[in-house]
């Protein structure tokens, strides 16, 4: 009975700990609003790309749960694999600006990445695992961004 008893109590305690572990984690779970985008910095061709996207998607709303990502089509999901990660600059937005860099090694991916709103050298990133292959890169708590079509978007917790 004390044997039982203590069982209880450690599996209690274990499934606080657990729970608290992913409410720390869930830091993305919230409703977003898409703020703005701009042209993406490895973007070299002198027209702009194709806006068509930008403009339905700036203005937008997505509900982040546990179950998955509702908002436009780009960027809705069903049954994510969530997982975050911490990324340097040269491993932000698919590694786009690592690839800057291989390209034209005088390119400091972290001054890129600071062009766009990032300060320091690492930063939270939710890798949704969903099949449109999006990440969120946190800039802080409240300010996520993410890219698309060669424009970097910026998003507010709300």
């Amino acid at each position: 009975m004390i044997g039982g008893m203590l069982l209880l109590r450690s599996c209690s305690a274990l499934g606080v700990f657990v729970l608290c572990a992913i409410a720390a984690d869930s830091f993305y779970l919230g409703t977003w609003k898409i703020e703005s985008a701009v042209v993406a910095p490895w973007w070299t061709e002198r027209t702009k790309p194709d806006a068509a996207d930008m403009t339905a998607l700036v203005g937008k709303t997505i509900v982040v749960t546990p179950t998955g990502i509702s908002g436009p089509r780009q960027l809705a999901c069903k049954g994510p694999k969530y997982k975050v990660e911490e990324y340097p600059a040269d491993m932000l937005f698919q590694g786009m600006f690592g690839e800057m860099h291989e390209r034209d090694k005088s390119v400091d991916p972290g001054k890129v990445a600071a062009t766009v709103g990032f300060r320091g050298s690492k930063w939270k990133t939710l890798e949704t695992g969903c099949g449109n292959e999006l990440d969120f890169h946190f800039i802080d708590a409240t300010t996520a961004t993410f890219g698309l079509n060669n424009y970097i978007y910026t998003l507010k917790k709300r």
